[in-house]
């Protein structure tokens, strides 16, 4: 293979290799709009409103969140 082409490959690999950083990062959870309050936020649409008090998610940090 040509140098070129060769480093066109190591280019694409490493963008292809940091979409898919990128892409994991984030919290998983329902999307919220921004206005939407705190304690609404992430809460399903179904089954009762005791059902989903009593199951308060836990908060785990990510080492990205201060970035954010």
């Amino acid at each position: 293979m040509s140098k070129s082409l060769m480093n066109i490959a190591r280019i694409t690999f490493a963008l292809s290799l940091a979409g898919i950083v990128v892409v994991g990062c984030g919290r998983k959870g329902d999307l919220d709009r921004p206005s939407t309050p705190v304690e609404q936020q992430n809460i399903r649409k179904s089954g009762s409103a005791a059902e989903r008090a009593k199951e308060p998610v836990p908060d785990k940090p990510f080492v990205l969140d201060p970035l954010l």
